[in-house]
């Protein structure tokens, strides 16, 4: 896991609310075969735009309070932050330039 970052409730607000790069929050499982499938290509990001965004990995099984403070009920679900809100959300797994138009805009 290269470049992305695990999140928990502790680090969540250094991390993903006071980040000073957009971030790619991806609310995900173990077992959760669609996050499998998003997985490399969000490493795969994370590497690309190092320094311009961050990609950020939430565990819904460990991380349950950060999931319902965000009503995620599906997964994979990809939160951009950007400033600290929710700029652009992504439910399921999609390719990679659905992912990059998500934080095209943003870089």
């Amino acid at each position: 896991m290269g470049a992305e970052v695990t999140v928990t409730n502790d680090n969540f607000k250094a991390e993903v609310l006071e980040s000073d790069v957009p971030v790619l929050a991806d609310f995900w499982a173990e077992w959760c075969v669609p996050c499998k499938m998003v997985g490399p290509i969000l490493e795969q990001m994370a590497e690309e735009y190092k320094g311009k965004i961050k990609v950020a990995k939430i565990n819904v099984d460990e991380e349950g309070e950060l999931a319902s403070n965000y009503n995620i009920v599906s997964i994979p679900t990809i939160l951009l932050f950007n400033k600290g809100n929710v700029a652009k959300q992504q439910i399921g797994a999609v390719p990679k330039k659905t992912l990059e138009a998500l934080v095209k805009e943003y870089l």
